[in-house]
């Protein structure tokens, strides 16, 4: 199988790799834009802050590639945030291949920012996901998140409900970290890997 993952200065790239990697996979990581089109499945990966990375994007035309793209894609933490609309980090438009807000967790209880750590997926409604999935825990690590929408593939409860992933044809998005995940991690990347289009 031919997978890209986006070079863009995103900061994860190197534990999706080795996530890849333990699933037989040998992905190729590049901003080329013929091998990104080319490729069976694509991985647009994300650690940063908003504003700072569409500037990049825009730089190197990724924002107009993206959107463009026909196979399956998978964003990941900042990459789904970046793939909405809008986020409040910065007053930052982005890509709006779902049209949704990214807004900043304002704890009501006292909870700390960011969101880090493991918690539950559920609601899951993807062919990403198993049903044996359901509740099980994942990895975040982040200070804002995607509203529930119709886009809402999957939810978890941080100050209030909110955008665990998210799907629109071809377009598939996690906020939290699968390659970070362990087991249950590996199954949904696993399940990446088999969609069809």
């Amino acid at each position: 199988m031919n997978l890209t993952i986006i070079d863009y200065n995103a900061g994860n790239t190197q534990s999706v790799i080795f996530a890849l990697n333990r699933l037989g996979i040998e992905p190729i990581l590049t901003d080329d834009f013929e091998a990104i089109k080319k490729a069976d499945k694509v991985i647009f990966p994300g650690v940063g802050e908003a504003s700072t990375t569409m500037a990049f994007l825009k730089e190197k035309k990724l924002d107009q590639l993206i959107p463009s793209l026909k196979q399956p894609v998978l964003g990941i933490c900042l990459g789904m945030q970046l793939m909405c609309a809008y986020s409040e980090e910065n007053e930052t438009f982005c890509m709006g291949i779902f049209d949704q807000q990214v807004k900043r967790f304002q704890p009501p209880n006292g909870q700390k920012v960011p969101h880090m750590g493991w918690n539950n997926i559920g609601q899951l409604d993807s062919k990403l996901f198993d049903k044996s999935l359901e509740q099980e825990r994942v990895y975040f690590v982040h200070s804002y998140y995607a509203e529930l929408s119709d886009y809402t593939i999957a939810t978890t409860d941080y100050c209030g409900q909110f955008s665990a992933a998210l799907h629109k044809d071809n377009f598939y998005a996690t906020q939290f970290h699968p390659e970070k995940s362990g087991r249950v991690g590996a199954k949904i990347l696993e399940n990446f890997l088999k969609l069809t289009i």
